[in-house]
């Protein structure tokens, strides 16, 4: 199977915000496991059952980031970055619905396609939805 390289939890992932990062390196744990399910069988049952589980989990994550930027006020003082950070969140989930749909309808996924839109996401949105968060963040605890 040929995908894109894997994703791997390292510092330059790590936002500095502890529940946040916790979160993410169970999220790259579990495209980890993903890889190595697909690796040996890529029924249509095996993606989605991946969906799924990703999926969850990752609803519950954005729960998370969520909460945190209505309680820091990043929601409201963030303007366009919270709005942006909001609309990444719903993409993603609607995203994942519309590839879970097509495997009900009995259409194939490609694992790699699967693999690197979760992986390219997933450290996109890190790299700089997160961080800027994050930044703000960090900055309201020092005053």
């Amino acid at each position: 199977m040929d995908t894109s390289a894997p994703l791997v939890w390292n510092d330059s992932l790590m936002t500095g915000v502890p529940d946040i990062d916790e979160q993410h390196r169970i999220l790259v744990h579990s495209l980890t496991e993903a890889r190595a399910k697909l690796a040996d069988e890529t029924s249509p049952d095996v993606l989605e059952a991946i969906t799924q589980d990703l999926l969850a989990y990752a609803l519950y994550h954005f729960e998370t980031e969520e909460a945190l930027m209505h309680e820091t006020g990043y929601s409201a003082a963030g303007g366009a970055d919270a709005r942006q950070h909001l609309a990444e969140h719903r993409d993603f989930s609607a995203q994942v619905v519309a590839m879970r749909s097509t495997l009900k309808a009995g259409i194939q996924v490609a694992p790699d396609v699967l693999l690197g839109f979760l992986n390219n996401w997933l450290a996109k949105h890190i790299m700089h939805t997160d961080k800027r968060f994050a930044a703000y963040m960090l900055g309201r605890a020092d005053r």
